[in-house]
């Protein structure tokens, strides 16, 4: 009766938390809704600033000049109760973790969320105003670069999550490696498909200029060589408290039995 109760409870701790998280989102929202307009000029910042002057962005369908900008505050109430709703789900998965998991876990969530962060950072101030910059001045004579609304805001979110995937390059490397699925040594021989590979992916993701495709593959491979540089000294550090915890690892059954048969025949050779 008490793994049915249990699993009820569980439940309700997982929904309750939930809904907390959802309404936080919502509230952020809320606040966020009478500024829509501004966060999407923001975020179209780095492409009008590029346009020559006079130059404008276009709305191909009735309702995405109102849509459009309520994605974006959507989106915006999302990343700044992001940490609100980790910490929910991190209430709920702590009680059945062991203590040495959640010193593994914690940190690394905590520094996902920043790397993702600085990737989209990084791919606003740096990389947008390149990509924009190269499309803007390949257009032929007489072409006014005049793209959707609707059109940029994917575009910028593929960029968007293209780069904070990238950002997190380290955080998988020292997972792995903590983990002992991959050793130190098998990353660093992985290095030339690592970077041959980081500028396939930039040739897939980024527009076809040269210059962004090595905005995103350079960062990638350099985030990789921190990767294997943090992960060898987790690693390294892991290795002595190993060591400790298998001096005073408990006996199996069989080492007890054999323990109590060497002490009766120690005992039976003294004598009374």
């Amino acid at each position: 009766m008490d793994t049915p109760q249990t699993f009820i409870t569980h439940l309700i701790e997982l929904r309750d938390r939930l809904l907390r998280a959802a309404i936080v989102w919502i509230l952020v929202f809320v606040c966020l809704f009478p500024f829509a307009k501004d966060l999407y000029a923001l975020l179209a910042e780095p492409l009008l600033s590029k346009l020559p002057a006079g130059g404008q962005m276009i709305a191909t369908e009735v309702v995405t000049p109102f849509f459009v900008p309520i994605k974006v505050a959507m989106m915006t109430a999302l990343l700044i109760s992001l940490p609100y709703i980790l910490y929910q789900v991190w209430a709920f998965i702590a009680p059945g973790l062991y203590g040495h998991e959640k010193k593994i876990i914690l940190p690394l969530v905590v520094a996902s969320v920043l790397l993702f962060a600085l990737g989209m950072s990084f791919a606003y101030f740096l990389v947008f105003p390149v990509v924009f910059g190269f499309i803007v001045g390949v257009a032929p004579e007489g072409v006014a670069v005049m793209t959707d609304i609707n059109k940029y805001l994917d575009f910028v979110m593929t960029l968007f999550l293209a780069f904070g995937i990238t950002f997190e390059v380290p955080i998988v490397v020292v997972a792995l490696a903590k983990m002992g699925m991959v050793e130190v040594s098998q990353f660093k021989e992985g290095r030339p498909y690592v970077i041959v590979g980081a500028f396939v992916i930039a040739a897939v993701v980024t527009p076809p200029d040269v210059v962004s495709q090595i905005m995103l593959a350079v960062p990638l491979w350099l985030l990789y060589e921190a990767g294997i540089i943090v992960a060898g000294w987790v690693v390294k550090k892991a290795a002595p408290e190993a060591e400790a915890a298998d001096e005073y690892k408990p006996l199996s059954l069989e080492e007890m039995d054999a323990e109590f048969d060497r002490i009766e025949e120690e005992q039976g050779k003294s004598g009374p």
